[in-house]
């Protein structure tokens, strides 16, 4: 999600193929042994592996929504957050949604209410301005919403509940939003030998 929301933003397009992890195809193994998506290969052939290398990818090739220049300074503040949602967020997130893949003492509830307490956070932010650092939408904002809209999914009510109305309201925003609905758009599972699709379409 991180990475087509970036690919699609910036006004770059790419030969698309979706992938199913139960059925890994041996091309994508073959270019990427860590055998997770997204795998993007740049016309260049550079292969990245990480969905926040290839949204800095693409938004330097172009940014014309300037995610790489929030209103409020700066750079190394957002990479800052998005490394404490890739890592203790997620690393609570994970245990929250997929309490049986993880086995773990202190039960999903422990790991909901660690991850609430940095949303509350978040909403603090969100309560004082309409993102997270300013006036319009940074990377900051597109790297961690995915995240966000996992953990709110898996209990609606309860996220509702809770009252971080700067935090629902930014989240409902991005949600509703055009680039939501383009890259959400649904694809067959890519074969090998069969073309890609067109992305954005």
């Amino acid at each position: 999600m991180r990475a087509r929301l970036a690919i699609a933003a910036s006004g770059q397009a790419c030969e698309l193929r979706e992938v199913a992890l139960r059925d890994k195809p041996q091309a994508m193994l073959d270019v990427s042994p860590k055998a997770t998506v997204p795998v993007l290969i740049t016309g260049n052939s550079q292969v990245l592996e990480q969905s926040l290398d290839i949204m800095l990818w693409a938004l330097a090739q172009n940014d014309p929504h300037e995610w790489l220049a929030p209103t409020q300074p700066g750079m190394d503040a957002m990479l800052e957050l998005i490394a404490e949602c890739d890592g203790p967020f997620k690393h609570h997130l994970d245990r929250y949604k997929y309490p049986q893949r993880h086995a773990d003492s202190q039960g999903s509830g422990h790991h909901r209410d660690e991850a609430a307490f940095w949303l509350s956070r978040l909403d603090a932010r969100l309560q004082r301005q309409p993102f997270l650092f300013g006036a319009h939408a940074a990377l900051a904002d597109m790297a961690i919403a995915p995240f966000v809209r996992q953990f709110a999914h898996v209990d609606r009510e309860w996220f509702q509940a809770m009252p971080w109305p700067g935090l629902q309201a930014w989240l409902q925003a991005w949600q509703e939003s055009e680039l939501m609905a383009l890259i959400m758009e649904k694809h067959a599972p890519w074969a090998p030998g069969a073309a890609g699709v067109r992305f954005p379409a």
